[in-house]
């Protein structure tokens, strides 16, 4: 997939983003990382699509990593995540499969949230990203709604990726509650995160 968008004003804009992103979240007097607590259960539709795609969920376990962060990088993922959320349109599980939840690649051009997600994943670790920094994260959105989005840690935090927002925020700057993630030793285990506040009650952006 050419997920290369033309060079000059985007690259500009997208090291511009970085450096402010960046700076802002070294001024704010706010958590870069979520509180990781107990194991938690897994989605069951994480549960069916390694059922269904047992090699995308075979992994040994490992030590945690983070991206180091940089310009260069953070073009890769506004590239990628840009890219997702332009291609793929959105469609409920019901309309597209006839069941309430499903986890599947959108490789037909459609999917919901989790979709999204599992395809900038697949997306990033192809290009080389380490799987341990790249983690399935479920949500309270800012409907109080269940919802999946893609966070990434790195060296300066831990920011999202969303089908909602085409803008990559860290994880504080959402709006969202926090609910449990992939550990970063293994994908196939889930952890709690201690995240007590409450979703911020206004219209999701899309």
């Amino acid at each position: 997939m050419n997920i290369r968008p033309r060079r000059g004003l985007a690259v500009t804009w997208a090291a511009l983003a970085f450096g402010a992103l960046v700076g802002q979240a070294e001024a704010l007097d706010r958590p870069l990382y979520a509180s990781v607590q107990d194991t938690a259960r897994p989605p069951i539709g994480w549960v069916s699509f390694c059922a269904d795609r047992p090699r995308d969920c075979a992994a040994t376990p490992s030590a945690p990593r983070d991206v180091v962060l940089s310009p260069r990088v953070w073009r890769d993922l506004v590239r990628v995540n840009r890219w997702v959320n332009e291609t793929i349109k959105p469609l409920t599980d019901m309309d597209h499969w006839g069941v309430v939840e499903k986890w599947s690649y959108p490789d037909d051009g459609y999917g919901d949230c989790e979709d999204y997600v599992l395809l900038k994943r697949r997306m990033l670790i192809a290009a080389g990203w380490p799987r341990e920094a790249l983690l399935i994260t479920v949500v309270r959105d800012r409907k109080d709604e269940g919802h999946a989005v893609l966070t990434v840690k790195t060296d300066k935090g831990e920011f999202v990726l969303d089908n909602q927002v085409d803008e990559i925020l860290g994880w504080t700057e959402t709006g969202y509650r926090f609910v449990k993630r992939q550990s970063q030793s293994d994908p196939n285990t889930w952890v709690a995160l201690g995240d007590t506040r409450p979703a911020i009650s206004t219209a999701a952006p899309r």
